[in-house]
């Protein structure tokens, strides 16, 4: 977990698996868990006990368990500054992917509107309710998030006698500016 969540952008190595080359992209990451979110909120309408507490509970939690992660590890590519801008271009891109998904399923008429079928007449009350809750949802997350990762950082400088991020960094860099020097060169 460490190399994927590294203290600073400097750590990370040229070669790249797929989840890591699509989490350091925002519309990928956005437009996926959009469309993603979208079919599960038809699958979970269309299937299983809507009259279950149980059953809305734990799949509404999914969904946002699912939203949440893969926010994540989005920012978990960028410092903490980067957040601020990333975390609400994401919540855009990805209620925007959703409204689009939910207008399709719409006219399609496979978009479920409760027990019944959506119209177009529902599309811009939902599209609405969707762009709401996303932004405050993510943008909520991510200062909890923040937060913690703030903490968690403090604490680990503090368990490494360390004071400064930027000391580890400066360091950081020297060592691998001096790995990488041309041999026999002065």
């Amino acid at each position: 977990m460490s190399d994927f969540f590294p203290r600073s952008t400097v750590a990370w190595r040229l070669e790249v698996p797929a989840l890591r080359r699509v989490s350091l992209s925002l519309p990928e990451m956005a437009l996926i868990t959009g469309v993603m979110m979208r079919l599960w909120r038809s699958y979970v309408l269309t299937h299983g006990a809507a009259d279950r507490w149980a059953w809305v509970g734990g799949t509404f939690l999914a969904g946002m368990i699912f939203l949440f992660v893969m926010l994540t590890l989005h920012l978990g590519n960028y410092t903490l500054r980067n957040w601020t801008s990333r975390a609400p271009v994401f919540a855009v891109l990805e209620s925007g992917t959703e409204i689009v998904m939910s207008l399709a399923l719409t006219t399609l008429g496979l978009e479920p509107l409760g027990a019944e079928t959506a119209e177009l007449s529902d599309w811009l009350p939902t599209a609405t309710r969707i762009l709401f809750w996303r932004l405050v949802g993510i943008a909520l997350f991510t200062v909890v998030l923040a937060i913690v990762v703030s903490i968690v950082r403090r604490l680990l400088l503090a368990s490494e006698d360390r004071t400064s991020t930027l000391e580890h960094v400066h360091r950081a860099s020297v060592e691998h500016e001096a790995m990488h020097e041309p041999v026999g060169e002065p």
